[in-house]
């Protein structure tokens, strides 16, 4: 695993930790990168999968004994399936597989070729695997929290949208802008969310105020709200954001933007990975005159 990250600039704002009900702030960390450890419990992900860092002596080793191995020792297999992977003895005996598009990104191959079992985690692995201090963030705003709901709006990118050869405007997520607004999620959350309860809001929404309406029918909640807890902490947009996974994960009901589990509630029905540009749904009347055509 690389043991540094660069952090694209637009993910480095501080607007979403300081922001108010009234205004934001477009000051920025100036950092460009992190180092993965500032993320991630690399010993707590090493007790399910041995994790080596690129700049460690073990991974020094490593490298330095496939390159004396030549072909035996190392493989690019960008675009080689699974199966192939399987089944091929020419890659179940390399000492290193680099399964990304350049050679200078390295990763040691997650499986046990000896009997050729393939790790399979949930998508709950990794949020888990926070590094200790912003696991511990997160359990302190737990605690002050108390009894909670939570639910998690991607908006900002997700919202993006393009013209066709006619001019007309398309979204990969048609309906989300209208599905992620405070009226339309109220509609979706209050059967599972009775008004009156703490709300936790998760999101990458920057316009000050924009959740507001919510706080009519509940004790609306954001991270900002923790300052004291994460100031000293926080240093780039992805920390920020694994603490509020964890503390989103640890409430009473949870709803995703988007469903990964057919358990999961959702504000959304439109699908997370969608090749289609459809043409945007802003109103309920639209939904149902679409779905009736």
């Amino acid at each position: 695993m690389p043991s540094r990250m660069c952090i694209n600039p637009i993910h480095n704002k501080k607007g979403l930790l300081n922001r108010s009900d009234n205004q934001t702030t477009e000051e920025s960390w100036e950092v460009s990168s992190c180092e993965m450890e500032s993320l991630y419990d690399i010993d707590l992900i090493s007790e399910k999968i041995p994790v080596i860092l690129d700049n460690s002596e073990t991974w020094h080793i490593v490298l330095s004994t496939s390159m004396k191995l030549g072909e035996r020792g190392v493989a690019h297999v960008n675009g080689a399936n699974r199966h192939e992977l399987n089944e091929s003895s020419h890659f179940s005996n390399l000492l290193l597989l680099n399964r990304t598009a350049s050679p200078l990104a390295w990763f040691v191959e997650c499986k046990d070729r000896s009997n050729r079992s393939d790790i399979m985690l949930p998508y709950s692995f990794l949020p888990n695997m926070a590094a200790s201090r912003l696991r511990n963030a997160a359990a302190k705003i737990k605690a002050k929290l108390g009894d909670y709901d939570a639910i998690h709006v991607r908006r900002g990118d997700k919202l993006k949208t393009r013209k066709d050869r006619f001019r007309v405007e398309r979204s990969q997520f048609p309906h989300l802008d209208r599905d992620t607004r405070p009226e339309f999620i109220f509609g979706r959350i209050k059967k599972h969310i009775p008004p009156g309860r703490t709300l936790f809001i998760g999101s990458n929404e920057r316009t000050p105020g924009f959740f507001s309406p919510l706080a009519v029918s509940y004790k609306v909640a954001y991270s900002s709200n923790f300052s004291e807890i994460l100031e000293p902490i926080i240093e780039n947009n992805y920390q920020l954001f694994m603490v509020e996974r964890l503390i989103m994960m640890g409430a009473k009901t949870f709803f995703k933007t988007f469903r990964e589990y057919e358990t999961d509630l959702t504000l959304t029905d439109d699908p997370k990975k969608n090749k289609k540009w459809e043409i945007p749904v802003y109103t309920m009347d639209e939904g149902k005159e679409a779905e009736g055509s």
